[in-house]
């Protein structure tokens, strides 16, 4: 017996519902640890300031790497079209940032779902 289908028979059935509660415990433990801990700890510090950084960075890098080497279907639209979407949607951000954060993004999904029906 394979390794998949020992995975698939353990995920059968009772086991799925055990490595769901499972996974819905440890998620909300860890934001309950996160509430407790907020009183005590400083936003401003370096190392926060740091882990914000490193996270907007992920974000970019992830970001660029959708828009530049997509999988699946958005590897089917042109490249100078991912951009341009991306550009106009960054042009209604950029407009008013304080509250076009989802006009933002219904741009970019609006204008792409429309090509892929126009294509």
């Amino acid at each position: 017996m394979s390794a998949m289908d020992t995975m698939a028979s353990a995920l059968s059935g009772w086991g799925l519902w055990i490595a769901l509660v499972g996974a819905c415990l440890g998620t909300y433990f860890c934001r309950a640890i996160g509430v407790f801990l907020s009183q005590s700890i400083n936003q401003d510090s370096e190392i926060f300031r740091w882990l914000a950084a490193v996270t907007y960075a992920m974000v970019a890098s992830l970001t660029i790497r959708l828009i530049v080497m997509p999988l699946g279907l958005m590897a089917t639209v042109p490249l100078w079209i991912r951009i341009l979407i991306c550009a106009l949607a960054i042009g209604v951000m950029i407009s008013k940032p304080t509250k076009r954060l989802v006009p933002a993004l219904l741009t970019g999904t609006l204008l792409m779902v429309s090509y892929g029906i126009i294509r």
